[in-house]
């Protein structure tokens, strides 16, 4: 039997780390904390529009729009589109200091570098979808993720990989503008 001083000793740390949590997960902005200024980024982040085309007996996945958003450490932008096998003009822009903290506050602050890449499998039924992959260096740390929209596949897609693709998205909707 144990002895309930155990149970509330054993209880503190539990309860400390819930004090702690909490406050984090349910706040709605990433603390700028988590950026410092030497700290060197770079984003790739491309989303590709699939079409699953069947040929009798064999079948084949093409890419219907293809984007590609490339950030450097410096806040400049790069921004790519190919649509039906045809490249658009690059838009080149530039983030101000602010998005571009934010966006190295979000990715250091939720572990974003330590996501084991991992394939996500695509249902049988599913013949138009969206698979993005974002490959992110951090300090000369690489991480990449490929991963498809949710309702294609049956896998959870843990909400970190979609805040950030959420942001990412964001960017792009600015420079389309």
């Amino acid at each position: 039997m144990v002895k309930p001083i155990y149970l509330a000793l054993g209880a503190i740390p539990v309860i400390v780390a819930l004090l702690i949590s909490v406050p984090l997960l349910t706040k709605n902005e990433i603390p700028m904390s988590a950026a410092n200024s030497v700290d060197k980024i770079e984003i790739e982040y491309t989303k590709h529009q699939l079409k699953k085309i069947s040929y009798g007996v064999t079948e084949r996945t093409g890419s219907q729009k293809t984007e590609i958003l490339f950030i450097k450490n410096d806040g400049n932008v790069k921004y790519s589109v190919t649509e039906q096998g045809y490249l658009q003009p690059d838009i080149r822009s530039k983030l101000d200091d602010k998005k571009l903290e934010k966006i190295k506050a979000l990715i250091k602050e939720t572990g974003f570098i330590s996501i084991p890449s991992e394939s996500f499998s695509i249902l049988e039924n599913v013949t138009d979808y969206q698979k993005s992959n974002v490959k992110i260096t951090l300090n000369g740390r690489v991480n990449q993720i490929h991963w498809p929209e949710q309702n294609a596949t049956s896998d959870f897609i843990p909400p970190i990989i979609t805040m950030v693709e959420s942001e990412l998205d964001k960017i792009i909707s600015e420079i389309g503008e």
